[in-house]
């Protein structure tokens, strides 16, 4: 199976907004997440992707099909660092987890933006731990820094989350974009 990113146009703003929710639902049962008077979860920062710089959304695709999406941003998950990048949000649907979609879309977001990275993700998506470990451990080959329980990046549950540090920026971690 093969992934690719493919940037999300301003007329495509309500597909991602749709698979945001699914998204948040999902993640919901970490970070206490709770709806809307609409029954929506909402996402504060969608708008921000096509009127701020420094944000980039891409839906990813799957032998073709809608599988999910990457934002990626600037905006530091530390307090007090600067990264070049930092991952906003990463989702992929259920029928296309455990087929390498997912690390073939991360791969292809990190070999399109070179240089500092930070990723957050909550220590209680266990999934997601074992998921971020392998795919950061084999894209830098071991070369990058986890700060477990970091204060300052608290959830909406009061969790600390845990933070991965690696630069790409010299032409580091390996290029595989497909499966």
């Amino acid at each position: 199976m093969t992934a690719e990113l493919i940037p999300v146009g301003k007329g495509e703003k309500e597909i991602l907004r749709n698979l945001l929710e699914k998204y948040l639902y999902e993640f919901s049962q970490y970070d206490g997440g709770k709806v809307n008077s609409l029954g929506l979860f909402g996402y504060d920062y969608l708008d921000n992707y096509w009127t701020e710089e420094n944000r980039w959304a891409f839906f990813i695709r799957a032998d073709g099909e809608l599988a999910g999406f990457v934002m990626v941003s600037n905006f530091p998950e530390a307090p007090g660092t600067k990264p070049d990048y930092s991952l906003g949000e990463f989702f992929v649907m259920y029928p296309y987890r455990r087929q390498g979609v997912g690390k073939a879309a991360a791969f292809a977001a990190f070999n399109r933006f070179r240089g500092k990275w930070q990723l957050k993700r909550h220590p209680g998506n266990t999934g997601s731990v074992a998921f971020w470990d392998r795919v950061v451990a084999e894209y830098t080959g071991g070369n990058f820094t986890l700060r477990k329980g970091l204060p300052g990046t608290e959830y909406g549950d009061g969790t600390p989350g845990d933070v991965f540090f690696f630069d790409n920026g010299n032409g580091g971690g390996r290029c595989e974009a497909t499966t």
